[in-house]
């Protein structure tokens, strides 16, 4: 019994490092700002609009379990947490929550445009998008 239980549990450590994907943030590449984690932060809770240099930040959210590894290493939120934040800003109409797109949309729309800010997972980003931070 207590073999099986080393098994299951050497198993479970293996799988839990492979869960754990890396998250790249992303902005269009004409987009020459230095952006802090804090900077990430506040723009995807609604508390900052611009990005260090004063241009319009657009935030997107992804659709899939990549954002919750954004959720929790970048925002410090589970989802049930980020939902209550984002349900309060609308309730009292200081903001509204990011819209959320699919990774391929989330890679259309940033190359598109330079005012967008996104996530996707590390080993999905291209060329066309220029990476500010991976955590």
């Amino acid at each position: 019994m207590k073999s099986l239980y080393l098994a299951v549990l050497l198993i479970a450590t293996l799988f839990s490092g492979f869960a754990s994907a890396e998250v790249a943030v992303i902005v269009h590449p004409s987009n020459a700002d230095t952006i802090s984690q804090d900077d990430v932060n506040a723009i995807f809770l609604g508390k900052k609009k611009s990005f260090p240099g004063g241009s319009s930040a657009v935030p997107m959210v992804l659709n899939d379990a990549t954002a919750d590894e954004f959720n929790t290493k970048i925002l410090g939120k589970s989802a049930s947490q980020l939902k209550s934040y984002w349900s309060k800003l609308v309730f009292t109409g200081k903001a509204n929550p990011p819209k959320s797109v699919s990774a391929d949309e989330m890679l259309s729309l940033i190359k598109s445009n330079p005012n967008m800010i996104g996530f996707v997972d590390s080993t999905k980003v291209t060329a066309d998008v220029k990476v500010v931070g991976k955590y």
